[in-house]
């Protein structure tokens, strides 16, 4: 019987991938397969059985088996060099923990996880919230936070609601994270933008947009920047947060990446706030799941009961087993084991990375050399244009992202290209610089072919 229900099993497969089983559809029944296959019902039965425990079909009482969905083929690894996607590294990611957490959540919460639960948060969440915070010294009271359904919901309320200083206008820097850009644009608010470099911002024109401008908060990205990859020092951190307060201007500080920080000794701009100037967004979608949708927000005390009655009118409560799982997850202390091994892994990547375009970027093209993190950009010749780079090396199966939609309209730049370094395999970063420098090359060449007032339709 073993070889004989294996058969059937590839049989199914076979139907789903040649399209002759698409999803939903019924599967032969019992019967007919034994027929078909000259064997006994209890084969069958028991190929099914596997297959369901695979999540290809399911069952329906007195029904039969359906398709739950095509079985897809993915490509080979090797025929994609992914330098865009952003997400986690999805070898590294923890299902198999994280599902006895959920678990265990649905078995110790029960009603609460499927009610309505505490707008602010699960309690017991945000306990283990403020606990773990303190690794990153941030040190707050459970009171002051409150979860969010990622940090993108964060940033687009902060954007929507009214502050404490009674001001409206929002500065970011340049470039920065799209989503804040997108929040911006769609609400209409003013932004003012300030240019960042790996050198960092010019202290004395941030001073002259706070003190003449109406800014309500400062967006930064203080740790591993997207999409520079730039990280402040606390020296810088410590002189914004004294400027905010004299110019009495909040400072919105995004630490997603600050866990992968190597150097022990670098604070985020929270620990140098005395007075709660500083609002701290804590997301766990790069360094954990990010399907689960939770991220935390550290709030003045005063901004609390504001923030969450345009939470209310977003989704009332993010979900409550997300929540609970996360918390059992942090409680159990499966979390730190985690961080060590992905720290290891994106800052053996980022090495590699910088390692090859040390070696094979042409001598005059710059890129950025963060420590850790996910992004590394490069700037093109003035003379190529990102979007160009980006077609061509797609036809290659090679992607990269554009940053030209990190900048406001009045500071974009077409010459920016973003490499991520969370998905990619360590072994493909060498063979992808290599395709994208004899890129680089070639549009440089081919533009240069021609007289600087030729006009090139890439």
């Amino acid at each position: 019987m073993s070889s004989k229900y294996v058969e059937i099993m590839e049989e199914m497969k076979h139907r789903l991938a040649s399209g002759a089983l698409t999803a939903g559809s019924k599967l032969p029944s019992v019967r007919q397969l034994a027929a078909e296959f000259s064997c006994s019902k209890n084969t069958v039965i028991k190929a099914y059985e596997e297959l369901e425990k695979e999540h290809v079909i399911y069952a329906v009482p007195k029904s039969g088996y359906f398709v739950v969905n095509e079985v897809q083929h993915a490509p080979s690894e090797n025929d994609v060099i992914d330098f865009l996607s952003a997400g986690p590294d999805k070898k590294e990611m923890p299902y198999v923990d994280f599902q006895h957490c959920m678990n265990q959540a649905i078995e110790q919460y029960k009603e609460e996880l499927f009610t309505y639960s505490d707008q602010q948060g699960l309690s017991s969440l945000r306990a283990q919230v403020a606990k773990y915070l303190q690794n990153l010294q941030v040190f707050t009271r459970p009171e002051r936070i409150v979860v969010v359904s990622g940090s993108q919901q964060a940033l687009h309320l902060l954007v929507s609601m009214p502050f404490p200083n009674g001001k409206s206008n929002i500065l970011i820097e340049q470039p920065t994270y799209f989503g804040i850009i997108e929040s911006i644009h769609l609400q209409q608010a003013t932004a003012f933008g300030i240019e960042l470099s790996m050198e960092g911002i010019d202290l004395d024109r941030l001073e002259y947009i706070f003190r003449n401008n109406d800014i309500k908060f400062f967006y930064m990205i203080p740790r591993f920047h997207n999409p520079l990859g730039h990280s402040y020092s606390n020296s810088e951190k410590k002189k914004i947060v004294e400027l905010a307060e004299t110019y009495d201007v909040y400072i919105v500080e995004d630490d997603f990446l600050g866990d992968l920080d190597p150097n022990a000794k670098a604070d985020p701009l929270f620990s140098f706030d005395p007075s709660g100037r500083v609002i701290y967004l804590k997301s766990f979608s790069k360094i954990f799941l990010p399907g689960l949708r939770v991220a935390t927000v550290v709030l003045p005390t005063l901004m609390i009961d504001p923030f969450l009655r345009y939470k209310f009118s977003a989704d009332f409560t993010s979900s409550a087993l997300s929540q609970g799982a996360l918390e059992i997850y942090l409680k159990s202390g499966m979390f730190p084991s985690h961080l060590k091994k992905i720290k290891e892994v994106y800052q053996t990547k980022m090495h590699i990375l910088q390692e090859a375009c040390d070696l094979l970027l042409p001598a005059h093209i710059h890129f950025s050399k963060p420590t850790s993190g996910f992004y590394l950009t490069i700037r093109l010749p003035e003379n190529v244009m990102a979007k160009q780079v980006v077609h061509k090396l797609n036809e290659e199966h090679i992607l990269v992202d554009d940053a030209s939609r990190m900048f406001l309209p009045e500071y974009k730049k077409d010459n920016l290209i973003r490499l991520s370094i969370s998905q990619v395999n360590e072994n493909q970063i060498k063979r992808g610089i290599e395709r994208l420098a004899h890129c680089i090359d070639f549009f440089n060449r081919r533009k240069n072919h021609f007289p600087p007032n030729y006009k090139f339709l890439g």
